[in-house]
């Protein structure tokens, strides 16, 4: 129970009519979940325009109505408030209502187009096996200390953010690591919330779709760090071409990582193997069970952040050390009869090249690489071709299939991605639009010692259909395969 007027605090208000001083239960933007002495706020969404659910939100018993545009009739008994942006207002009175629960915390927020799953579940890891309670706000999973909880959205809405940080400070948790995404960041979502600190991964092709320019994109992923307070830090990739162009106007202390470029944290790879990295970072060796060169940035964004948070570099190194694979990332088993197969989320050009580029830089190249891929239904339709270029490039054999057609056709998505397919990469492909029968097909192709990739879905443990979704694993559909086909 809080004052309408204490939620309020901070929020640019253009006009209010009635009463600020009421008790209000709740919040919502969504007026089905409106209860008695709610507060509803109208959020004008791509889809739907909240503002047309005004008069529901009050039947159902708002007190409060937040919204950008007051109604011509004006309900007695109800407080309207008027706002330029709804998003904005209802970002920073979720963070009133919930006690500004952020400012309680050390909240480090992850951002970039690859490896954000991985750094902040990393860091959760590594801040765990070093005695402390931590939360985790994921793709994959949100944790609060121990507790797990389901992640619906790469960034949530603005209550639910507000409402896990509030179990985290009541669960005593210190350390919080954050996925945010360009959608949430767009969305204002993460607006009103207090960071410590900010990391950039890289940037590459993906959510043009939403953005509709890649500049708007850049942009969009600039504006969280332009938001850091002075005394937070941000650390970005200096490798990748914009990763300077995103520390341009923040205010906060500014770090590097990178393999490439002289920077405050940088590391060599010594060693590259299936069983794991051997890295020199700064002046120190470190192994870690995580393969590749984009897991050797990932580290780096992990050392760095744990020493700039205040952990000893003795300490951080023993602790990447036991570090395990992040679900869906770059996860794999080996059969009985020495068949490799390794489940990635690469859902992009940019990581399936990296992911393949990592993997054939491991192999003998006297074993097969059998790549499954897809691409997802109602998204970026421009990658295709190029996802189809990537994968038939670098593999020895390729299986297109369904990943999330959502309610596009399956077979013009395979089309547009067999589009990217160079004449000389032909004979390499097949398209089968059934994921599972995809995967069979890849086991029952495997020889000894080949090595089969399954991309684009990763952690996910569904398949979207026509608005429907199906239990689909694909890291327990090749294993299942696997151990029936042992030859």
């Amino acid at each position: 129970m809080i004052e309408l007027k204490d939620i309020l605090y901070k929020v640019t208000l253009n006009a209010v009519k009635g009463a600020t001083g009421i008790v209000v239960n709740n919040l919502h933007f969504d007026s089905r979940k409106v209860e008695k002495a709610d507060v509803f706020i109208a959020i004008r969404g791509q889809v739907v325009d909240g503002y047309d659910y005004v008069d529901k939100a009050i039947n159902k018993g708002a007190l409060v109505v937040v919204c950008e545009k007051l109604p011509r009739d004006l309900e007695t008994g109800i407080t309207y408030v008027e706002v330029d942006d709804s998003s904005k207002a209802l970002a920073i009175m979720a963070s009133n209502f919930y006690g500004n629960p952020s400012e309680n915390l050390k909240l480090v927020g992850v951002t970039g187009t690859n490896g954000k799953t991985t750094v902040a579940s990393l860091l959760y890891q590594l801040f765990k096996k070093a005695g402390y309670k931590v939360g985790l706000l994921s793709t994959v999973k949100v944790l609060i200390d121990n507790k797990e909880l389901k992640a619906t959205h790469t960034t949530p809405d603005s209550i639910t953010i507000n409402s896990h940080l509030k179990q985290m400070n009541d669960a005593g948790v210190e350390f919080c690591f954050m996925e945010v995404s360009s959608h949430g960041i767009h969305q204002n979502r993460t607006l009103g919330l207090y960071f410590t600190g900010g990391i950039f991964t890289n940037i590459t092709h993906d959510h043009l779709d939403y953005h509709k320019t890649f500049a708007e994109y850049r942009n969009v992923k600039k504006s969280f760090f332009d938001h850091l307070p002075a005394n937070a830090f941000a650390l970005t990739n200096i490798d990748d071409k914009n990763g300077l162009f995103m520390l341009q106007n923040t205010k906060a202390k500014t770090f590097t990582y990178g393999l490439k470029s002289y920077a405050d944290y940088k590391a060599q790879i010594l060693e590259n193997q299936l069983s794991g990295l051997l890295l020199k970072v700064n002046d120190s060796e470190v192994w870690t069970r995580l393969i590749g060169n984009f897991n050797a940035y990932n580290i780096l964004a992990v050392y760095g952040t744990a020493e700039l948070m205040g952990l000893e570099k003795e300490e951080i190194l023993r602790l990447i050390s036991d570090l395990e694979t992040v679900s869906g990332r770059f996860q794999y088993v080996i059969s009985d009869d020495k068949i490799t197969a390794i489940v990635d989320y690469a859902h992009t050009p940019d990581a399936l090249k990296n992911v393949l580029e990592t993997v054939n830089s491991i192999r003998t190249k006297n074993e097969n690489l059998i790549t499954v891929v897809g691409c997802g239904g109602d998204r970026d339709k421009t990658k295709r071709p190029k996802m189809g270029h990537i994968a038939s490039a670098l593999s020895t054999k390729v299986i297109f299939t369904s990943d999330n057609p959502r309610t596009e056709d399956p077979e013009t998505i395979l089309r547009e991605i067999e589009v990217g397919v160079e004449p000389q990469h032909f004979k390499k492909t097949l398209t089968i639009t059934d994921r599972r029968q995809a995967i069979k097909t890849a086991c029952q192709m495997a020889n000894p010692e080949d090595i089969i990739l399954i991309a684009g879905k990763g952690h996910e443990t569904y398949q979207e259909i026509n608005g429907e979704r199906f239990d689909f694993d694909d890291f327990k559909i090749v294993q299942e395969f696997l151990k029936q086909m042992q030859k």
